[in-house]
């Protein structure tokens, strides 16, 4: 190899890694959200009776009064903590080594889907069960807000590409999801034997990210960028020759742990460098505002069109709502490590972003039963999907644009500073799309 550029990512190693850190990131929260229906029913079953799914054109049962408020409320535990956590790691990320937020967050969350897994088999009262998994979520969501800042945090001193690989497998993670509800409908089985095989499938995605993160250091690629944050860019040759020879960069040039501090001394305050990011920023808030105020609490609600047909019916939102939107979003991420248009200064971005909005009549004005306000515009079931298909698709390359371009404003010594600015931001827009998907709601 020779020293005179940048070392190659053999192999796409470390894209690959951070592609599988990516899904490590969402599928857990993803398994968690599909195996809702498991908490309800559990909720309303007073007895250890058999847990068969519902069937959707049966009468609905009464529910108790902690299965009716159980979504509402785990939204709220869900986003709470991790806006907060997320600000917190914007702010405390210079004083908390990577690893131990890496690392503590990954292990965090397997032992909570561990816990989740053996609770299945556990019989607990409805109120001690509600109370437990309340507070389980919101660790999962405290501890995966410090995971996904100090992930993008850490691309961020990769070239802007490597923030797309997180992005892309994030988005695989809700198609995995989809995947196994629409199985788990398929065959039949019990409720409580499909929420123990997610929860079991969340913590074995959980190790082999927690394996991935440990080879990362092993390769030279990312040694080599993780050195220009210490020294900046115009040390890359001389870093590259000691990183070849094996050699610590920062022999002989300054005391043991001086490069701990040395980034912060270097950073601006959070406020220049948030002035400088401010458009990809504010660009991904409002995008999650957008699709978290409409997915899923609008989406779900459409009917198909389709009256005669009992099986479509009940395939109908998983297919069409939730597989269509995981599809689209993943394509979507994943076509930013091909291209990357528009540019990071262009208008078009956040003109594109905006124009999103134009998804909101369109959604309402789909095939909703029981509307007080709209009228039924979209009845078809071929409008609902195309318009889920472009929602989700622009969703998932304008966020990971947003993503991508953040880190890649400032100098590379306040790159993962960015990258953690940008995940509180994104982090901002889902809670903020919650509170609006009340009020869109509201309106049908």
């Amino acid at each position: 190899m020779t020293t005179s550029h940048q070392p190659q990512d053999r192999y796409k190693a470390v894209w690959l890694i951070f592609f599988m850190l990516g899904l490590g990131t969402l599928l857990p929260w993803n398994f968690f959200m599909t195996a809702t229906e498991y908490f309800t029913n559990r909720l309303d079953t007073s007895q250890n009776v058999s847990l068969a799914p519902a069937d959707p054109a049966a009468p609905s049962p009464a529910r108790s009064s902690l299965s009716a408020i159980f979504n509402n409320v785990m939204t709220l535990c869900a986003m709470l903590p991790l806006l907060l956590f997320s600000c917190l790691n914007s702010f405390l990320h210079q004083r908390i080594p990577q690893s131990v937020r890496i690392l503590g967050s990954l292990v965090a969350i397997l032992l909570v889907f561990l816990l989740t897994a053996i609770l299945v088999k556990v019989q607990l009262d409805a109120l001690p069960f509600f109370i437990l998994t309340m507070v389980k979520i919101m660790l999962i969501n405290s501890f995966g807000a410090i995971l996904q800042g100090s992930l993008f945090g850490l691309a961020g001193l990769l070239p802007a590409s490597y923030t797309a690989p997180i992005m892309s497998g994030q988005g695989l993670a809700g198609f995995f999801a989809s995947v196994a509800m629409i199985c788990a409908i398929a065959s039949g089985s019990e409720l409580s034997e499909s929420a123990f095989g997610y929860f079991i499938t969340a913590c074995v995605v959980v190790v082999l990210a927690i394996l991935c993160y440990l080879g990362l250091p092993q390769l030279e690629f990312y040694r080599y960028y993780q050195q220009l944050k210490l020294e900046g860019p115009g040390e890359q040759e001389t870093k590259l020759d000691l990183i070849s020879k094996g050699e610590e960069p920062g022999a002989g040039k300054e005391e043991p742990g001086a490069s701990n501090s040395q980034p912060a001394s270097r950073s601006r305050s959070i406020k220049a460098i948030l002035k400088d990011i401010a458009v990809p920023a504010l660009s991904v808030c409002f995008i999650f505002t957008v699709t978290i105020g409409l997915f899923p609490a609008v989406t779900v609600e459409v009917r198909s069109s389709i009256a005669d047909s009992i099986t479509w019916g009940k395939y109908f939102i998983p297919v069409a709502c939730f597989l269509t939107f995981n599809v689209f979003d993943w394509l979507g991420r994943s076509l930013t490590a091909v291209v990357m248009w528009p540019g990071q200064d262009s208008l078009w971005l956040p003109s594109l972003v905006v124009a999103r909005l134009v998804f909101v009549p369109l959604l309402l004005l789909c095939n909703i039963p029981h509307h007080r306000y709209l009228a039924v515009v979209f009845q078809h079931d071929a409008w609902y999907i195309f318009f889920m298909a472009a929602f989700a698709f622009s969703n998932g390359y304008l966020a990971s644009l947003c993503m991508c371009f953040g880190p890649k404003k400032v100098k590379a010594a306040e790159a993962e500073t960015a990258g953690s600015i940008m995940s509180f931001f994104l982090c901002l827009g889902l809670a903020l799309g919650a509170i609006f998907s009340f009020l869109f709601r509201a309106i049908v």
